[in-house]
C-alpha cells in the first residue's frame, strides 16, 4: 500500500485529518479504541478503520500495518499515550514522519531528540492566534 497514512485517534481533529488525507487519494488507516468514533469521518471516507488499543504492538503491526506507514498522526486525548506512541513509532518502527498532538507544551522536551517527530499544541496555537487578533485590532485603531 503506497502513500499510507495512519491516524491514531478519531476525535474531531483525527477524523478531520483522516477525511482530508483520504480526499487527497492517500491510503488512510484510522485507529481508535471506540468504534463509534468513526462516525465522525466524512461520508465518502474511503480509508480503513481499526478498532482497538493503539498501544498494542500486535494491533499496530497486523491491522494498521505500521511497518509500512509513511506517516503517522497521533491525536488521542491523552498526552501520556501520545508520548508513548511517539517514542514507539520513532524508535521501534522507524516511521519517517510522525506528528503528535499534545495539550501540554512541556512535552516538547520529551520528544526533542526523536527522529521524524513533530508536535502540535492546540493551546499554544490558540493563544498565538488570539494574540495576533489583538495586535491586528490595535494596529487598526
Amino acid at each position: 500500500m503506497k502513500n499510507k497514512v495512519v491516524i491514531i485517534g478519531c476525535g474531531r481533529l483525527g477524523a478531520s485529518i483522516a477525511s482530508y488525507a483520504a480526499s487527497q487519494s492517500l491510503n488512510v488507516i484510522v485507529v481508535d479504541s471506540n468504534a463509534s468514533s468513526f462516525e465522525r469521518l466524512d461520508e465518502p471516507f474511503s480509508g480503513f478503520t481499526v478498532t482497538g488499543d493503539a498501544t498494542d504492538c500486535t494491533l499496530l503491526e497486523k491491522e494498521a500495518y505500521i511497518q509500512t506507514a509513511e506517516s503517522v498522526v497521533v491525536t488521542t486525548g491523552n498526552d501520556n499515550v501520545n508520548l508513548y506512541l511517539a517514542h514507539l513509532l520513532s524508535r521501534i518502527y522507524e516511521v519517517p514522519e510522525i506528528v503528535v498532538r499534545f495539550d501540554d507544551p512541556k512535552y516538547e522536551e520529551l520528544i526533542k531528540d526523536l527522529p521524524g517527530v513533530k508536535a502540535v499544541y492546540p493551546f499554544q496555537l490558540s493563544f498565538e492566534k488570539i494574540l495576533s487578533f489583538k495586535e491586528e485590532m490595535e494596529a487598526g485603531k
